[in-house]
């Protein structure tokens, strides 16, 4: 009989954020199927909260956190999809790495053309039962501090005009998965 591996191999934790609109879900869901990733949805967390009639705020991420946590200590590597508007929803994805033992590729997703955001904004549809879908005055006023690499941690800019050249550009930040 061979001997069992005495560690679990090292998995890596992609977040992919940005503000509404912005493609980061296309994108999230896109690499996990190519990486046979588990995919894993702030949007989904807080929709299943509302229905629930419990709070949505950071609940939402805080049960994401300790899902993407036991996926990666198993090995498995994870992509969140995730707006992530302030430090403290940032750090919390460098503290799930951490304590899942996995590195950590941290990508903000933009558009450079405001009509093409807007566009996106005003033409989503919820796809969840129960889910709310921002309007484009609440997408331009929400809270969004401006990403600060030295307190969020390294992070890829990546624009999402063409999803498929912002697919290879992700897969190639992370060749290994």
């Amino acid at each position: 009989m061979s001997a069992r591996p005495t560690t679990v191999p090292t998995a890596t934790l992609t977040v992919v954020s940005g503000r509404p609109g912005t493609g980061k879900t296309t994108l999230a869901k896109e690499l996990a199927r190519r990486r046979r990733s588990c995919y894993l949805r702030v949007d989904a967390a807080e929709t299943a909260l509302a229905r629930s009639g419990l709070q949505v705020g950071a609940e939402g991420y805080a049960v994401i956190h300790e899902i993407a946590v036991s996926n990666l200590l198993l090995g498995i590597d994870v992509v969140v999809d995730a707006v992530n508007p302030v430090p403290e929803a940032r750090a919390g994805w460098r503290d799930a790495a951490a304590r899942g033992g996995a590195g950590l590729v941290q990508v903000e997703t933009w558009l450079a053309e405001a009509g093409e955001h807007r566009r996106r904004v005003e033409a989503r549809t919820p796809d969840m039962p129960g889910q709310l879908v921002p309007t484009w005055d609440e997408v331009v006023n929400q809270p969004w501090v401006p990403w600060d690499e030295v307190r969020d941690g390294p992070r890829a800019l990546v624009a999402t005009q063409d999803a498929g050249a912002a697919l290879a550009e992700v897969m190639a930040l992370t060749p290994g998965l």
